[in-house]
């Protein structure tokens, strides 16, 4: 682990910005590496999201021995990624998850894979395809599509725009949705300057195919559990108790499904990784010190 403090948006923290191989280009991530480190964990961010969502997560994780890896999906933020909408499905970004488990395993590492919100779509797909992870973590993900109608008509709404007008008209109608949220307007100006870059430099075709997907993802909780069990590859969901995309009991019985561990973690809704970081991280550390027992 690096010993330079970076000053990012979200948390200060000691990792290093690295850019690693992808199918489109450069992914762009965030790495610490404990020496030894008991495992990588993965961290693959949502929709409208980025590596930076992790970064309270970055520095306990690694003083814990384990070495995080944030990235960067295609199309978000600082990994490029192609105009077609199609190569933002979770079969399309979970296939590059696989291959990226893939190169960590070549080279000895054992990776734990950690999937926030669409992550977590893309992380099951990512498990269904072969993907060679020791463990699976879905942080509010749900078993299939979000059906919120106020979430689903948000999403239609920005779609709508996105494709008539443009990103920066996507993102004056999701600013004035934020600004209506007290946690979002009181945020610090540099953060809500950041939330404004971030969605500006994303690929309009990877939010139109993510927010398709929240809106019409089927439920595939079956054949994961399949895989999960021949496998012998654990699995904890866990959830902030006022996640209002994919609610606690939604959540609960897709633990229960998957014959795995559940959490719920205090304080915080959909985004316990920035909300509340010191009860997720004392969910995870027990679960995945048990796990590679």
């Amino acid at each position: 682990m690096t010993d330079e403090l970076s000053d990012s948006p979200l948390a200060a923290h000691h990792a290093e910005r690295i850019d690693l191989p992808g199918r489109h280009g450069t992914l762009a991530a965030l790495r610490a590496r404990p020496a030894p480190a008991k495992a990588t964990v993965l961290l693959v961010p949502g929709y409208t999201g980025s590596k930076e969502d992790f970064a309270p997560l970055l520095d306990p994780l690694a003083d814990a021995g384990f070495a995080p890896l944030a990235i960067d999906l295609p199309g978000q933020y600082e990994s490029p990624g192609p105009d077609s909408e199609a190569a933002y499905t979770p079969d399309e970004l979970g296939s590059q998850v696989t291959d990226l488990v893939g190169k960590l395993v070549a080279d000895g590492e054992r990776v734990l894979l950690l999937g926030h919100s669409y992550g977590g779509l893309v992380a099951r797909a990512a498990l269904l395809s072969g993907c060679q992870a020791s463990g699976l973590i879905l942080l509010d993900s749900g078993p299939s599509a979000i059906t919120d109608p106020d979430r689903v008509a948000v999403l239609d709404h920005g779609t709508a725009v996105l494709r008539d007008k443009g990103i920066a008209a996507a993102w004056q109608l999701r600013e004035q949705s934020l600004l209506r949220n007290p946690w979002f307007a009181g945020l610090p100006e540099r953060l809500r300057t950041f939330h404004r870059e971030r969605f500006l430099r994303s690929a309009p075709a990877a939010l139109i195919t993510m927010a398709e997907v929240l809106r019409t993802s089927e439920d595939l909780v079956a054949p994961l559990s399949r895989e999960l069990a021949a496998r012998a590859i654990p699995c904890l969901v866990a959830c902030g108790e006022h996640d209002d995309a994919w609610s606690v009991p939604t959540q609960q019985r897709m633990a229960e499904r998957l014959d795995a561990d559940f959490a719920v973690l205090p304080g915080c809704g959909h985004s316990p990784n920035t909300e509340n970081p010191s009860a997720l991280v004392a969910t995870l550390l027990p679960t995945w010190n048990t796990w590679l027992a």
